[in-house]
């Protein structure tokens, strides 16, 4: 392995057998620059008689490899007290290009008169830190300790609440580079996902993935084919220019595949990044705005999705005056000094559906839900020339929004669609996760409606559609929209033409992934 190369990917495994575990390192060694061996994973019969064995894949393999033997208190499989810990590596002789050791352990085995010094070699030891919790205050402690061993890497791994818990850890690969010590910094769960794929850039000494989505080892953890291919990990370096989605959720969103696909097309050196946080004018400030911002990097632009779309706005610097007349931003340019706000959401929304259903002028449209969505749904149809009227639960906010764009509005309770022509579904309801199964209309509601426009677009095939299908409606789906959308998003970021037509199959195989 090429000691300057900054972008490896480690896949950890986790197997309750040896014979398991050779499968596993046969998949491994074929996508990955080295692999991690989870031993507390193994069965301890397992454990006690598979060493040689063990050792002998380990030695075949053309990969590198990590062992580990990871107590429950930082994320292990097994309850394990510190004088077993301590006698697994005193009589360990397993071969492996590295040992993950903790930093309490590691500092036993260094100021111990009673513990054994630690029997493998200081240069291809990393010494780690989890703290499965949260962010700890004394980081920077933590830190000093672990540079006070020998250890060759230096590992801290903290679960993050919010995208703003990456900024210690991103600030942390600071602190290493100038020390010159080598360092893997992860901010663990959804929230943390950008230190797994920003990391190597910045100089982590590696990052974890998965074989597959199905077996993570750690909250947040992507897998090898999505760092790869979805991410272009390799292709990532300091100059990288780096844009996102802001929103709480993320991790449902295809616009990472959507972007990406995009930036890669055409030849574009950006990567595409999820942000997970409830505290969007923190965010902004110590992450984004570039007056006040506390990291260092090429930031050039934002998406934003539910629920910041109004909240962002006054963290903005300029405003396009149509997003100002919708009242929500979903999109953030970075120029020089400052935050511009736009709302690609109006076209995209009115684009693929004038191209299915031709001149919207004097139609007759219906909009369900109060929220940013329905917002640049009826701004678009007052532009296009159409009769809009808004459908909403919440009466308060439906007479406010109404009353804003010039339309009618009607208790959804209450509503049938016959004779409309356009009906749209502007609210979450069918969003996989905890409203997959439900619809704002059924069949009966939607009979004798023309067009049924779902601007749901994950999971492709919502309950909305199916019973608009039921009811011998035409439909349009989600999809669309968002690709569309984003389409708006990149020329806006990068003054370029967007490959639409890749941005929209790498839509549709995000679809097959989720």
């Amino acid at each position: 392995m090429d000691p300057s190369h900054q972008s490896r990917i480690c896949i950890s495994l986790c197997e309750p057998t040896v014979a398991a575990l050779e499968r596993a390192i046969a998949a491994a060694a074929k996508v990955c620059d080295l692999f991690e061996v989870r031993l507390d994973c193994l069965e301890p019969l397992e454990l006690e008689t598979g060493t040689a064995s063990l050792t002998k894949l380990l030695e075949q393999s053309a990969c590198k490899s990590i062992l580990t033997f990871r107590p429950s208190q930082e994320g292990g499989r097994r309850t394990l007290d510190d004088a077993t810990r301590q006698t697994f590596w005193s009589d360990a002789i397993f071969s492996s290009s590295f040992f993950d050791v903790e930093l309490d352990l590691a500092e036993k085995f260094l100021t111990s008169e009673t513990s054994p010094s630690l029997p493998i070699d200081w240069s291809r030891t990393i010494c780690s830190h989890h703290d499965f919790v949260g962010v700890p205050d004394r980081l920077d402690q933590i830190y000093s300790r672990m540079s006070r061993t020998p250890a060759r890497v230096l590992k801290i791994a903290v679960q993050a609440k919010d995208a703003l818990d990456c900024l210690p850890v991103f600030q942390l690969l600071e602190r290493a580079r100038e020390d010159g010590r080598e360092m893997i910094a992860i901010a663990m769960g959804v929230a943390g996902v950008a230190t797994r794929i920003l990391g190597p850039s910045r100089g982590s000494f590696l990052t974890y993935a998965s074989l597959d989505t199905e077996t993570p080892t750690a909250p947040g953890q992507l897998s090898v084919s999505e760092l790869t291919d979805v991410y272009q990990l390799e292709k990532l370096d300091r100059h990288t220019q780096i844009f996102g989605l802001v929103g709480s959720p993320v991790s449902h969103s295809l616009s990472p595949f959507i972007h990406n696909a995009a930036f890669a097309a055409t030849g574009t050196n950006a990567a595409y990044v999820p942000f997970e946080t409830r505290d969007i004018p923190e965010f902004i400030k110590r992450m984004i705005h570039p007056r006040t911002r506390e990291l260092d990097w090429r930031l050039r632009g934002l998406s934003v999705t539910a629920p910041h779309k109004f909240a962002v706005m006054e963290q903005l610097d300029w405003i396009e005056p149509a997003a100002r007349h919708i009242g929500a931003v979903n999109t953030i340019v970075v120029e020089g000094e400052t935050l511009q706000g736009f709302n690609t959401d109006a076209t995209g929304f009115i684009k693929p559906l004038v191209q299915v259903f031709g001149d919207l002028r004097d139609a007759r449209c219906a909009v369900i839900g109060a929220g940013g969505a329905a917002s640049a749904a009826l701004w678009s149809f007052k532009e296009a020339g159409s009769k809009a009227t808004l459908f909403a639960r919440d009466s308060a906010k439906a007479s406010a929004l109404a009353e804003r764009f010039g339309s009618d509005w009607m208790p959804l309770e209450a509503a049938h669609f016959e004779g409309f022509d356009v009906v749209v579904n502007a609210t979450p309801l069918g969003t996989l996760g905890q409203f997959e199964t439900e619809t704002p209309a059924t069949a009966s509601q939607l009979r004798g409606a023309r067009l049924v426009y779902d601007l749901v677009y994950n999971p492709a095939e919502t309950k909305f559609l199916r019973e608009a299908r039921e009811a011998r409606c035409s439909t349009l789906d989600g999809l669309v929209m968002l690709v569309a959308q984003a389409a708006e998003q990149f020329k806006l970021w990068t003054g370029a033409a967007p490959p639409e037509s890749v941005m929209y199959e790498a839509g549709e195989r995000g679809l097959k992934r989720r």
